[in-house]
C-alpha cells in the first residue's frame, strides 16, 4: 500500500520521467558541475525542511517544488495534530536530496545524524526522483520530524500510526481499506468487537464513499427474528419488495418491519444528507408498511421513492470517490 501517495499526487505523479532506454552517462562538464553547486536549495516548514537538487536543471525544475510540498505537508499534519506552530530552525532536520538518475529506481535511504550542538539531522537520498518509493519517503520524512522536533527516535509502525492520526482523511482511508481485508475473511490487527463497531461508526462525518452506500444497500432486507422460525414457513430472508406482498400472510413481517424501520436510520445517518434522505425514505416506507394502513400500490410508490434516493446517494458517493482519487 502506497499509504503517502495521494499527498504527493498532485505535486509529481504526473511528472515522472520516461523508463525509456538511455545512452550510457556522460562526464559532467565544468560548467554544468558549478551549476548545480549554485542551485539554490528550497527550505520549507520554518527551515525544518530543506531540499537540495543534485540534477540537471530540467528535472530539478520538475521534482525539487513538488517534494519540498510533500515533504512540508507531512511535517505541517503532523504540527497540526499536535496543535503547536512550526518550531524555527537555524539549520533544517531534515535535508533531502534530489538525484540525477532517470531509470526507474525506486530506492529511498535514510541517513539520521547528530550535530555537535546536540540537534538532529536526517538526510535522506533520492537518486531517481521520478521513480521513488513514496510510501518509503513518507515513512522516513516522519522519523526525520521525530527526530529533529521530539529527539526521538521511532519505528516504521510508530511513523505510519503517528502520521494516520495527524491526517484524517489517510486516517479514514485505512479504516476503510481494513473493513474491506475484513469483509474478504482477511486478517487485520483489530478484533471482531472492534471491527463491528468501526463498521457501525461515521468515519468520515458529512460524507458517504460508494462503500458506504453498498454497505447500507445490504442492510436492506428482512430477517426472522429467529432462524427455525422463517417466514411464511419458508423464507429466511426477504426483500422489502417481497414484504409487501407476504406481510398479510404472515404478520411478524410487519413486526420486524417496525423494528427496521428504527435502526436503518442510525445505520444512514451522519453520511451526508443524500445518504440520510434515502434512510428516512426507507424508515417511511417500513413504518407505513408495519402500520398496515395503505395499499400496495402506495407502499411500492414509497419503496420506489427511497430507491431513488439511494441511487442519487450512491451517484454522489461515486463522485466523492473519483474526485478523492485526484487529489
Amino acid at each position: 500500500m502506497l499509504f503517502f501517495a495521494s499527498i504527493l499526487a498532485a505535486a509529481v505523479a504526473t511528472n515522472a520521467a520516461p523508463a525509456a532506454s538511455e545512452a550510457p552517462a556522460r562526464q559532467l562538464t565544468r560548467e554544468e558541475i558549478i551549476a548545480r553547486f549554485k542551485a539554490p536549495p528550497t527550505t520549507r516548514v520554518s527551515g525544518l525542511v530543506q531540499v537540495i537538487a543534485d540534477c540537471p536543471a530540467d528535472m530539478r525544475r520538475e521534482y525539487q517544488g513538488p517534494i519540498a510540498r510533500f515533504a512540508a505537508d507531512i511535517c505541517n499534519d503532523l504540527y497540526r495534530h499536535r496543535r503547536v506552530q512550526p518550531v524555527l530552525f537555524k539549520e533544517p532536520g531534515l535535508i533531502i536530496h534530489i538525484g540525477d538518475v532517470r531509470t526507474n529506481e525506486a530506492a529511498v535511504a535514510a541517513v539520521p545524524s547528530k550535530r555537535d550542538d546536540g540537534t538532529f539531522v536526517t538526510r535522506i537520498y533520492i537518486p531517481a526522483p521520478g521513480f521513488a518509493d513514496l510510501h518509503r519517503l513518507g515513512l522516513d520524512v516522519v522519523r526525520a520530524f521525530s527526530r529533529a522536533v521530539d529527539r526521538k527516535e521511532i519505528s516504521d509502525d510508530d511513523a505510519l500510526a503517528l502520521f494516520r492520526a495527524a491526517n484524517p482523511e489517510l486516517k479514514a482511508d485505512y479504516e476503510y481499506e481494513m473493513i474491506d481485508k475484513w469483509i474478504r475473511g482477511e486478517k487485520v490487527d483489530r478484533s471482531e468487537e472492534e471491527m463491528f463497531k468501526l463498521m457501525r461508526s461515521v468515519i468520515t462525518p458529512g460524507i458517504a464513499r460508494e462503500s458506504d452506500v453498498l454497505r447500507f444497500a445490504a442492510r436492506l432486507r428482512l430477517y426472522p427474528e429467529s432462524y427455525d422460525r422463517p417466514f411464511c414457513e419458508k423464507y429466511h430472508c426477504i426483500d422489502f419488495s417481497d414484504a409487501i406482498r407476504l406481510r398479510e400472510r404472515d404478520p411478524r413481517i410487519r413486526l420486524v418491519a417496525y423494528l427496521k424501520a428504527r435502526s436503518i436510520v442510525l445505520f444512514g445517518g451522519g453520511r451526508g444528507e443524500a445518504l440520510t434522505a434515502a434512510a428516512e425514505a426507507y424508515s417511511k416506507f417500513l413504518l407505513e408498511l408495519a402500520a398496515d394502513r395503505r395499499e400496495d400500490a402506495d407502499l411500492r410508490a414509497l419503496l420506489a421513492d427511497a430507491d431513488g434516493k439511494l441511487e442519487v446517494a450512491l451517484e454522489e458517493a461515486r463522485k466523492y470517490d473519483i474526485e478523492r482519487t485526484k487529489r
